[in-house]
């Protein structure tokens, strides 16, 4: 171990940790939002706060770890170490796991009411359900690790320009602001509503079968069982069993009919998603590119309820960054506004999602970013790269943050679900 002064009033000091004190010690720090050194300086002082040295910690393995601390700690930590008979390294490692001690990992943050986002827009092909998935899976990433996540500034920094260039969105790490955070820990229920079955295939699951039950039989009114037992889990360790996907069946080609012979139509989904909602934090839907009576009823149902707060739940709105996008944009608010005005509803924009973006190609697209970002409200909340990782994961049908999880589409996914939250 060494220690060197450093320009400021605290000096560098080199020892060892094992590697797993290590980490849990960066992961506790981030969760608590404290820097390292200052968990490891509040360590120590409690440590050396105590009558006698703390249990023996298995230091094998124990490999170079630097921090900084306040002038002169270090040395009277070493005298400390020194009247306990510890070494420095094992005097250490205890002061650590008191301050993951008496710091544990803080409850994961549930919303009071189960939160909705209706993930849509009219124009197909836009990547609704890269989106939906992208987020439902970032929301639900271990709260006890860190994943890299795009910080807010570098998202700003981009939609400032006039013209950003891919590797900036997508591309080099260095272009990049990343910040490694611990995931949320959300439990996040995936419906695909989309009779075309693009998430249900994606996550590598199988779309209903036309004669059993569905989504859009509990809709209609007509059950064939509980909702529940529809669900499937998305299997996999960055996720803890926290996502869940209710796959979608070709009978939701018949919803807008069938709908069109039940009373108060608008809430339909609602009251089929309803008895769901104490066991998610979140419910994501993946809407169908229509403007008919679905729409209008995913709508209804990611209005704000009383008691909730703005911009819970709402609409989050994907768009490309090209002509056809903007006009479809229009169509999509049109019908917000009126089911808002005729139902004397409160409907939040959760934000505008520019996905697919390229600026290589060329002023079409740099000029459309422009246009999106100068609405200002809706205000653009995410910005994803068109990139090779997302069309892999579905060819592969794993999540995208499974498959490439330190990708920029990954980096970038994660950094929506913050925004959104």
């Amino acid at each position: 171990m060494t220690s060197s002064v450093a320009a400021s009033d605290r000096e560098k000091v080199v020892s060892k940790l094992p590697g797993w004190l290590r980490q849990n010690l960066k992961v506790r720090a981030a969760q608590h939002g404290v820097e390292i050194q200052s968990a490891v300086e509040e360590g120590i002082r409690s440590w050396c706060s105590l009558a006698s040295a703390t249990a023996t910690i298995d230091t094998s393995g124990a490999d170079s770890f630097s921090t900084f601390l306040p002038l002169g700690q270090w040395e009277a930590f070493r005298q400390t170490t020194a009247d306990r008979r510890v070494s420095l390294i094992q005097g250490l490692a205890q002061a650590v796991q008191l301050w993951l001690d008496t710091n544990p990992a803080p409850d994961v943050e549930r919303p009071e009411i189960t939160r909705r986002i209706i993930v849509c827009n009219q124009k197909g092909g836009v990547g609704k359900t890269a989106i939906t998935a992208g987020l439902g899976e970032a929301l639900a990433e271990d709260p006890n690790s860190l994943h890299p996540v795009r910080v807010a500034k570098a998202l700003t920094k981009a939609l400032k320009a006039s013209e950003v260039h891919a590797d900036e969105v997508s591309g080099d790490d260095d272009q990049l602001d990343i910040e490694n955070l611990p995931g949320p820990g959300q439990r996040v229920l995936l419906v695909d509503f989309d009779p075309q079955c693009h998430l249900t295939n994606q996550l590598g699951a199988a779309p209903l079968p036309m004669n059993g039950d569905s989504l859009t039989n509990h809709m209609a009114g007509d059950p064939k069982g509980d909702l529940r037992d529809l669900i499937v889990s998305i299997d996999d360790d960055a996720f803890g069993g926290r996502l869940h996907l209710l796959p979608a069946c070709n009978d939701a080609f018949l919803l807008d009919v069938r709908l069109s012979s039940v009373r108060a139509r608008e809430a339909a989904l609602e009251r089929a998603l309803t008895p769901l909602e104490a066991d998610y934090d979140v419910i994501i839907v993946d809407c169908p590119p229509s403007l008919g009576l679905s729409m209008d009823a995913a709508a209804y149902y990611g209005r704000r309820r009383d008691g909730e707060k703005p911009g819970q739940s709402g609409a989050l709105i994907v768009v490309q960054a090209e002509d056809s996008s903007a006009d479809a944009y229009e169509l999509l608010t049109t019908q917000i506004d009126d089911l808002r005005n005729d139902l004397q509803v409160d409907i939040d924009y959760l934000g505008i999602v520019v996905n697919l973006y390229d600026s290589r190609r060329g002023y079409i697209a740099t000029s459309s970013l422009q246009g999106w970002v100068d609405i200002k409200d809706p205000r653009v909340t995410g910005l994803i790269g068109d990139l090779k990782e997302q069309k892999e994961a579905v060819r592969v049908k794993k999540p995208l943050l499974s498959y490439a999880p330190k990708s920029q589409q990954a980096v970038g996914m994660r950094a929506l679900a913050r925004e959104v939250l």
